[in-house]
């Protein structure tokens, strides 16, 4: 079988299990952050990801230890413009074309790394023993996190004011959910890279929102489908010579439509 001769190979295998989990852990995050409108976040966020790697790679810094501290900030800063009279989707579109022009930049003065567009385009058959020790373990902390605190998460959600009134504290679950989803962003900016790397979270919500009706769900939905989304499209890949993260994304596209031929069909009956 195809499965048995990817996990023949050491590198694939890594690549399969650190894909696996981060598709599963971003497509949770990514329910909480389509119900809020803040689907676009991840691109943004990605973005100003892009832009750290330009400056780390000028400066012949480590890329992750520069990289996640500036994803953290923005996403901090980006939910304190959003709170104020500059609405959500222009914070992102601020934040994201500054932090890219200014990756570009960087790139142009510093000269044109191999790592680099690794995390722009993505290169998940490339993942390192390092990057996925650290792949996983941010992955098995995000995912904890967020079961630990699910029913906070969705108080927040769908009622902060009476989540507020039940003794919740919302904007400390909101900051929670920026850094969860600041972390999963530069990990996984490595298999996707900074141009896809938004789907994993967009796609699996949209999807399961289709076909599901409760919070609990779409969550559990979002979560099957980003998994197998993520196996189908690594099969094609490899048995299609196909770019890894293009697959993926275009496995997400047709689950989509199907689950939006479904929903008619629903209607119709």
């Amino acid at each position: 079988m195809i499965i048995a001769e990817i996990l023949s190979y050491p590198f694939l295998a890594r690549a399969l299990a650190v894909g696996f989990l981060i598709s599963l852990t971003a497509s949770l995050l990514g329910v909480s952050l389509v119900l809020r409108r803040f689907s676009m976040i991840g691109d943004g966020l990605s973005h100003v990801g892009f832009g750290a790697l330009g400056i780390a790679a000028v400066l012949s810094l480590p890329p992750m230890a520069v990289t996640i501290p500036v994803v953290v900030a923005a996403a901090f800063l980006l939910l304190r413009m959003s709170e104020r009279k500059m609405g959500g989707d222009s914070a992102i579109a601020m934040i994201s074309s500054s932090a890219l022009a200014i990756g570009v930049i960087a790139v142009s003065l510093g000269g044109v790394n191999t790592d680099l567009n690794a995390f722009l385009f993505g290169s998940i058959l490339s993942v390192s023993r390092s990057d996925a020790v650290i792949a996983t373990v941010s992955a098995v902390v995000t995912l904890s996190a967020y079961l630990i605190f699910y029913h906070q998460i969705y108080a927040s959600t769908f009622d902060p004011a009476f989540a507020r009134a039940t003794g919740i504290k919302c904007e400390r679950y909101t900051s929670l959910l920026a850094v969860l989803t600041a972390v999963m962003i530069v990990v996984g900016m490595r298999m996707l890279g900074s141009l896809l790397i938004s789907s994993l979270m967009i796609f699996p919500a949209m999807t399961a929102m289709r076909v599901a009706k409760t919070y609990l769900s779409v969550s559990i939905v979002a979560a099957a489908e980003s998994a197998l989304a993520f196996l189908i499209g690594f099969i094609a890949s490899y048995s299609f010579s196909l770019p890894t993260g293009a697959a993926i994304v275009v496995t997400h596209l047709v689950f989509f439509i199907i689950a939006c031929i479904i929903r008619k069909l629903r209607a119709l009956l």
